[in-house]
Parts: C-alpha cells; structure tokens; sequence
C-alpha cells in the first residue's frame, strides 16, 4: 500500500435506479465508516445523493434520470483510498449493469463490472495491488 496519495482518473456509467440512491447513499456511507480516515459521515448532509458523495469515489458524477456518469477533475486532486474501494463495492447492491474504469497516476488500469448485485473487479488495483476489491471485508445490505 501506497503512503503518500495516488491520484486516479475514473470514468463509466452504472445503471441505478434514482428510486435506490437514498438507499445506496446509506450502503456507501456505512462501508467508508468503516474505514479510517478522512470521511466524517456526520459532515455528510442527511438527504444527501450519490452525486454528494462523488469525492468519496475519487470521481465526478452526474444522475441523468436512472443512470450516473462518472468523470474525472483534478481540480481536488482525486486520491485513491479504501473508501474509494468501499464506495465501489457498496454500490453493488443497487446498480443493475455498467462498469466503471479506473486509470492510475502510473498508468495502471483496473475496471469494476456490476451486475445481479455483484461487483467484478478487472485488472490489478494500482493503489494496493489487489485483483479484487475487498467485499470480504465490507458489510453490504
């Protein structure tokens, strides 16, 4: 594991219905308290989405109706982190189908394939090295 930070550059699409992001919210907020760290889930406004949290996955997202888009800016210096992992995984539950790439600092490229409310991770994590993310170790609903 890296100790100073690994800048990430994510992008892809999910298909989660806007229905389940109150729910998916609270999944992904619970796995990254988990997690030591930064994210203080008190800081966290109580009616907030998933596109709210878009810095917990190293990313930018935007909801267009049942699916989010997720993006890169570098304007916050996006850092890779276990609560990154745990966001990803915790959206398992929810998302139908989609994947989202990852692309490291040093070029490495892992991906995260959902679907039937499992997460497949493609590629070797760039931060860790893991071959797949850590769902062993999250409590998912």
């Amino acid at each position: 594991m890296r100790a100073v930070g690994y800048s990430v550059a994510p992008s892809g699409r999910l298909h989660l219905p806007e229905s389940d992001d109150a729910a998916a919210v609270a999944a992904v907020q619970a796995a990254m308290a988990q997690r030591s760290g930064w994210y203080e889930p008190d800081a966290f406004p109580t009616d907030g989405t998933l596109v709210d949290l878009a810095e917990a996955a190293r990313a930018t997202i935007i909801r267009d109706e049942d699916w989010i888009e997720f993006g890169y800016d570098d304007d916050g210096d996006p850092k890779w982190s276990d609560r990154a992992t745990a966001f990803y995984v915790a959206l398992a539950p929810f998302v139908r189908s989609g994947t989202i790439q990852i692309e490291g600092e040093d070029g490495a490229r892992w991906s995260y394939t959902y679907a039937d409310g499992q997460v497949t991770q493609q590629g070797w994590n760039g931060w860790d090295g893991s071959i797949e993310p850590f769902g062993e170790y999250v409590d998912l609903p």
